[in-house]
């Protein structure tokens, strides 16, 4: 707890979000800022003392890809500060015991990584069959008590354990109504994700790597980006003796496995013959971290590649998202609109412009520019129509072109590997 200091939680307080919405206590990060010296070295004292008090997270609502809600839980502006500076002291121990199969909200790793270490592990390693693992609600079933347990291993620190635990009970509430939580860390919490980490470097990280070190006798591979996980076997039965052990693991921690969204499925450079062999379809595709993975050959030489698409309804739906914005804002300037889209189109094409995705990117490209040509013609009903060839202008000014902005997956892995990384 010492090295949580009053220069730490003032970096903390100026690595938040500035435009983030505010907590139970209504204070905003601009608000908070205009007496920040003078309320410092009094939050420092109530952290070191034990006098500070978790307040709880305000319970809000995200609409998730297939029509259900996520929960999300914006903790206040001081429990965001202290949860920030805990997290920047936890990290320095804990980035020393993750294992290098661990990317999610972890310092120098990208859901990029993750992504390229499954594509050079299914194009590389010899895999057959891939085990798609779902946890059912993890964030939301996190066992309080096991959590813990696990932290206990590394941090002997009593008033560090006494801070995360008053945040595990802080509750929540929603609308005005304060509820208890016995399970569960709120998804929006600074802390989350890194709790998140630690609990399952201990369920499954260790776990799983005694496992293929001790029992597999082909290929195992994995990579997981937080609750994601994709793994990669060599043999359908390891696959399969993998999978009931798994789930045994898991029910002994408190989590279970989402059996609707868990799948093994063959996939890797033979499953299309073995399947035509069969009688059977393509191989099936499996998601991860918006993307498709489909079974495919390379244009130079038919070999086996790994296709990469951006997941259609994810895109079907950010462009019915936009394409309601721009109704909605249709009469404000034309340069403001078009400022606007180029951040939007810039930023899916900056996590979606991977090799072999060109088609996805031209399809949202031209979803968002019939969008805008039709808030554009709606401005008026008396006006003259706003032509097609000024409407290329238009685009052609503000709208960025789909083409491929991230390297091939070997060669971005194999530099961020070099030497002693820990990636490696």
């Amino acid at each position: 707890m010492h090295h949580v200091t009053v220069d730490l939680l003032r970096e903390s307080y100026f690595a938040l979000q500035r435009s983030a919405a505010p907590g139970v206590d209504g204070v905003t990060w601009a608000a908070y800022g205009q007496d920040l010296e003078a309320r410092l070295p009094d939050l420092h004292d109530r952290v070191q003392s034990g006098r500070y008090r978790a307040q709880p997270s305000k319970r809000s609502w995200i609409p998730k890809a297939d029509g259900r809600q996520r929960p999300l839980g914006i903790a206040s502006l001081e429990d965001k500060m202290v949860q920030q500076a805990m997290v920047r002291v936890l990290s320095e121990i804990y980035e020393q015991d993750f294992l290098g199969f661990s990317y999610g909200f972890r310092p120098g790793r990208s859901p990029h990584n993750a992504l390229d270490a499954v594509w050079v592990g299914l194009t590389r390693r010899k895999v057959n069959w891939v085990l798609d693992v779902d946890i059912r609600s993890f964030f939301d079933t996190l066992d309080h008590e096991w959590l813990m347990k696990l932290l206990e291993v590394r941090i002997a620190d009593r008033r560090v354990l006494r801070l995360i635990r008053k945040w595990l009970r802080a509750g929540v509430s929603e609308d005005g109504e304060w509820s208890k939580t016995e399970v569960g860390s709120p998804q929006g919490a600074v802390i989350s994700p890194l709790l998140a980490n630690v609990y399952l470097h201990y369920v499954f990280d260790q776990w799983v790597q005694q496992w293929r070190m001790r029992q597999a006798s082909g290929d195992v591979m994995v990579v997981r980006y937080a609750d994601d996980v994709v793994m990669g076997f060599e043999h359908r039965a390891e696959a399969e003796g993998f999978l009931s052990e798994l789930r045994d693991r898991l029910a002994e921690h408190g989590l279970e496995l989402h059996q609707g969204k868990t799948r093994l499925l063959e996939f890797g450079r033979f499953a299309a013959s073995n399947r035509a062999e069969r009688g059977e379809g393509k191989p099936e595709t499996f998601a991860f971290l918006g993307f498709t993975h489909i079974c495919a050959k390379r244009r130079s030489d038919g070999g086996f590649t790994v296709l990469r698409k951006t997941i259609r309804q994810r895109l079907r739906e950010k462009a019915k998202e936009v394409r309601a914005m721009l109704m909605h804002h249709r009469h404000k300037p034309v340069p403001e609109q078009g400022r606007w889209l180029r951040s939007v189109v810039q930023g899916f094409f900056n996590y979606h412009a991977v090799p072999g995705n060109c088609k996805a990117l031209k399809i949202f490209r031209t979803l968002i520019n019939r969008a805008w040509l039709r808030a554009l013609r709606r401005r008026s009903q008396k006006g003259r129509k706003l032509t097609w060839d000024r409407m290329k202008r238009l685009i052609a000014t503000w709208i960025p072109s789909a083409k491929v902005l991230h390297p091939y997956p070997n060669q971005r892995l194999a530099f961020c590997t070099r030497g002693r990384s820990r990636m490696r």
